[in-house]
């Protein structure tokens, strides 16, 4: 059996090289603070596995001739639990104890609970390490601490802030905070000028789940367009025939607009309608809205993409919507890619950070921004500097769910932990 010793700077240290060195299977058997940093002590898995004995394969002896019955005088409490450390070698005695017909399936089955135990055990210990590496961020880091503690505020993830702190210039509280808002500006994609868009032309199809705000962004970029380039060079589509009413609401818009509107139900009727108005300039899809754990999602998707002409897909994201909602959002809708996308009610989001943080994850280029109902006023191109100024903006009152920074490193050693869970889980 070979204990390997690791003694670094910090938790973080120890534990990439203890998985450098062992692999990432490898089990901690303590870890306790040194001068100097943390001395780690592992072991790695093969040696676990090799630690169970072998199974005896001889027969079993003949049973016993039946004894009487003993009397057994009444038991007056319940028995002490076994301690903790014998819990495995009792498990691996009794089973190895009973005669089995097929000794590999046994020593497979004791073998696979050991491990699930040591897996519980290396998953407990990472967890403690975790936390105590994130505790001990605000002496050991506090520039750093202070960005972490900002973005969480602010609605952001805390993969995108550790993906930042990995990365973060040496400097005092507010040179980090300058830093950090600056790196976010710079990987917040934004269309520059609307002649991408309006007069370059084509197809545009836009999509997302129910209640967006597709239709009234749609009737927005319609009404955009017709004072760039009038009327005669617009059509719009809607695939909304679903919902009662849901083409009508457009044809209202199309008609304040002498826009015409047209109404498709499958691919087929898309390739026509298209090919009917290939001489139009631009045209605007309005895509019924699904939930995006709808399977019906990846059949839109793939009827835009059999339309015989190419459709430039744009998401529609509610930035009043948990993170963790977009997240899913993106992940549906973007099966044959996503040319950007456009944040819907800005006005009534409280904070603008689980929105942000869920563009600049997944590359999306923003290209407007919808901040009410008006047509066509409440619609703006997206600006980077003012969304992240927006998103680090002061609250007036406290919230409810902003963190204390004694309370920062229990969040953050948790949300590793349920990550790491739901990675063995999907494993």
């Amino acid at each position: 059996m070979n204990v390997k010793r690791i003694v670094a700077k910090t938790s973080r240290e120890a534990m990439r090289q203890l998985r450098e060195a062992l692999g990432p299977d490898a089990v901690i058997l303590s870890n306790r603070a040194v001068e100097g940093g943390v001395e780690v002590l592992a072991l790695a898995a093969d040696d676990i596995a090799a630690m169970a004995p072998p199974v005896n394969d001889a027969p079993a002896p003949a049973a016993a001739a039946p004894r009487s019955p003993a009397v057994w005088p009444p038991v007056s409490e319940a028995p002490a639990e076994p301690a903790p450390e014998v819990t495995i070698k009792r498990r691996l005695i009794e089973r190895v104890a009973v005669p089995s017909q097929d000794s590999t399936q046994l020593a497979q089955s004791v073998v696979g609970e050991i491990r699930g135990e040591i897996q519980a055990m290396q998953m407990r210990l990472e967890s403690q390490l975790a936390d105590l590496a994130w505790r001990d961020l605000p002496g050991r880091d506090p520039s750093g601490a202070t960005v972490m503690r900002d973005m969480l505020a602010a609605g952001f993830s805390a993969t995108l802030a550790r993906e930042l702190l990995e990365t973060l210039p040496k400097g005092n509280a507010e040179q980090a905070q300058a830093w950090m808002k600056n790196t976010l500006m710079q990987r917040l994609q934004v269309m520059q000028s609307e002649t991408d868009m309006l007069d370059g032309g084509g197809v545009f199809a836009l999509m997302g789940p129910t209640g967006a705000g597709k239709t009234t962004t749609t009737a927005k970029l319609a009404a955009r367009f017709v004072v760039r380039h009038g009327a005669d060079k617009l059509a719009l589509l809607t695939t909304d025939s679903y919902r009662i009413g849901g083409h009508e609401q457009l044809r209202i818009y199309g008609k304040i607009l002498g826009v015409t509107v047209h109404a498709v139900r499958d691919a087929a009727d898309l390739r026509l309608a298209l090919s009917e108005l290939r001489n139009k300039h631009t045209v605007l899809i309005d895509t019924v809205g699904m939930s995006q754990r709808d399977q019906a999602v990846a059949e839109q998707v793939e009827m835009l993409c059999q339309a015989g002409k190419q459709i430039k897909r744009l998401l529609v994201l509610n930035a009043t919507s948990h993170g963790d909602t977009l997240d899913e959002v993106v992940q549906a809708y973007r099966t044959r890619g996503l040319d950007g996308c456009i944040l819907s009610k800005i006005d009534e989001a409280a904070s603008l950070g689980p929105a942000l943080d869920c563009a600049i994850r997944h590359d999306l280029n923003v290209h407007y921004l919808a901040t009410g109902q008006r047509v066509p006023e409440d619609l703006h191109l997206a600006n980077r500097q003012a969304l992240i100024h927006r998103a680090f903006k002061a609250r007036t009152h406290a919230s409810p769910w902003q963190l204390d920074d004694s309370e920062l490193g229990f969040a953050l050693s948790g949300m590793q932990t349920l990550q790491r869970e739901s990675a063995v889980s999907l494993g």
